[in-house]
C-alpha cells in the first residue's frame, strides 16, 4: 500500500488550520475580533500546529487582529497569508507573526488575468520577497496558486529556485478543486524528489476530493496540510479539519491521539458553525448527527456485540455519542432487547421478538418512526413482572434510543448502552 511508502508522512505531519484566513472567505463569514480570538484559542486547545490568518494588508482591522492573535501566546504558530508583493510582506512582518505564507498564481490563466507576470518575473519577485522575510527572521512558505493547472516543468523549476533561496516550505495549491488523488500523489511525489524543504498542500473541495487529495499528499511525502473547521472557505471550501483527523486516525490512531485533543473537535465546530450561521451537516465526519447512528437490525445487532463491526472510529475518543434507533420498521429484536435491559424490563427472547413485530407494524401504520416515549411505553407494557412499570416510570433519565450513549469501553468490548 502507498501508505507504507518510505516517504509517507501519514503519521508525521503538521496541520495549518486556515479557518481564520480561508474560512473568512466563506460567503457567510464575518468574524469580529472576539470571535477570532475564541476560534484561535479553540484551535490551539485541539492542538493544530499552525493558525493561518488573513493578510494584514487586507484592511486596518485585519492588521490589528493579526497582531492581537500573534500576541496571544498560543502554542500554535500564527502565520499570515500574503501576496508575493513587498508592500504586503512589509506590513505583515511588523505584526509579530511567526511566519508568512507567500502566494502567487502560476497557471497560464492567473498569469494572464490576475497579475500579468511571466515565470521569470515571478521567480525574480519571489527572490526579493523571500530574501526580505528570511532577513526578518521569520518562517516563510512560498506557494503557487492554481498549481494543478500550471505547467509542471515551470512549476518544478520555480520550486527548486525558492528551495535554494531557503524557504521553509513550498506550497502546492489546488485552487479550483480540479485535482484527483492519483494526480496529487504523482505531483507531490515528484516534487519530493526536487526540493529538500517541507511541502505544504491546500485542496479545495469543488469536486469533492479535498480529503482524499490531502491524504494522498501525505502518502506521497507532503509534510503540512491546510484545513478549515467544517471545510468552510471560498466557494465549497477546503479540506475539513475533522474529516482529515478522521482519515489519518484510521491509519495511525495512537499518533493522532497523542498529538491532538480529539474531544475538542465538537465544541470547536459548534463555535465556528454559530459564528457563520450554519448547522453542522448531518453527515459531517465524527460530529454530524448521523455519524454514529445505527438503524438496520443487522447493523444494530452487530454493533451491540462489538462496535468495530460497523464503526471504524471510536466515538468515545472524540467525545461524541453512538445512537441505536429502534422505533422503526427496520428494527431488530436484539436492539429492542438492549433497550429493555436499559429500562430494567425483563423480557425473554420470545417476548422481545413479539414486541419487535408490534413495533414494526406500528411504524408501518403511521408511516414514520415511533417516538422514544411510545417505544419505551411499549417495552414497559410487555414486561412480565409487576415492578417493571415502576422501573419504567423512573427511567426517564436513561439515554434515548435515538440519542443513545456512547460506549466508554474499548471498541472490541461488549454491548453499548442503547
Amino acid at each position: 500500500m502507498r501508505s507504507a511508502d518510505a516517504l509517507s508522512r501519514v503519521s508525521d505531519f503538521a496541520i495549518i488550520d486556515s479557518t481564520l484566513r480561508e474560512g473568512e472567505q466563506f460567503i457567510h463569514a464575518h468574524f469580529d475580533t472576539d470571535t477570532k480570538v475564541a476560534i484561535a484559542r479553540a484551535l490551539d486547545a485541539l492542538g493544530v500546529e499552525y493558525i493561518e490568518v488573513t493578510s494584514p494588508a487586507a484592511s486596518e482591522q485585519s492588521r490589528r487582529d493579526c497582531a492581537l492573535l500573534a500576541g496571544l501566546g498560543l502554542r500554535a504558530k500564527v502565520v499570515a497569508h500574503v501576496r508575493c508583493h513587498m508592500d504586503d510582506v512589509r506590513i505583515a512582518a511588523d505584526t509579530g507573526v511567526a511566519g508568512l505564507n507567500v502566494v502567487i498564481g502560476t497557471s497560464p490563466l492567473l498569469r494572464e488575468h490576475s497579475h500579468g507576470k511571466d515565470m521569470a518575473a515571478i521567480a525574480h519577485q519571489a527572490e526579493q520577497v523571500i530574501t526580505y522575510v528570511r532577513g526578518r527572521g521569520l518562517e516563510v512558505r512560498f506557494s503557487s496558486e492554481d498549481a494543478f493547472r500550471s505547467d509542471l516543468v515551470d512549476l518544478l523549476a520555480l520550486y527548486r529556485h525558492v528551495d535554494r533561496l531557503g524557504v521553509d516550505r513550498v506550497g502546492v495549491a489546488d485552487t479550483v478543486g480540479c485535482a484527483d488523488p492519483r494526480q496529487v500523489y504523482d505531483v507531490v511525489r515528484t516534487l519530493r524528489g526536487v526540493v529538500g524543504c517541507d511541502i505544504e498542500t491546500h485542496f479545495h473541495n469543488d469536486t469533492g476530493c479535498a480529503v482524499a487529495n490531502a491524504y494522498c499528499a501525505l502518502q506521497a511525502g507532503a509534510t503540512h496540510i491546510d484545513t478549515c473547521v467544517l471545510g468552510i472557505g471560498e466557494r465549497n471550501g477546503i479540506t475539513p479539519l475533522g474529516a482529515l483527523l478522521a482519515r489519518v486516525y484510521t491509519a495511525d490512531r495512537d499518533a493522532v491521539m497523542a498529538r491532538y485533543d480529539l474531544r475538542a473537535l465538537l465544541p470547536l465546530e459548534q463555535l465556528v458553525a454559530r459564528a457563520v450561521g450554519i448547522e453542522i451537516p448531518f453527515n459531517e465526519c465524527v460530529t454530524g448527527a448521523n455519524a454514529f447512528s445505527h438503524k438496520a437490525g443487522i447493523h444494530a445487532k452487530a454493533v451491540l456485540k462489538n462496535p468495530s463491526t460497523y464503526e471504524v472510529l471510536r466515538p468515545d475518543d472524540f467525545g461524541v455519542a453512538r445512537t441505536v434507533a429502534i422505533g422503526h420498521r427496520l428494527t431488530g429484536w436484539n436492539a429492542v432487547r438492549a433497550r429493555a435491559v436499559a429500562l430494567g424490563v425483563a423480557l425473554d427472547d420470545a417476548a422481545c421478538k413479539a414486541l419487535t413485530a408490534r413495533i414494526k407494524e406500528r411504524a408501518d401504520e403511521i408511516g414514520a418512526a415511533i417516538d422514544t416515549e411510545t417505544v419505551d411505553a411499549m417495552i414497559c407494557s410487555a414486561g412480565k413482572d409487576a415492578s417493571a412499570s415502576a422501573r419504567c416510570d423512573s427511567a426517564s433519565h436513561l439515554p434515548s434510543p435515538h440519542v443513545g450513549a456512547s460506549d466508554a469501553r474499548s471498541h472490541d468490548a461488549g454491548p453499548a448502552a442503547v
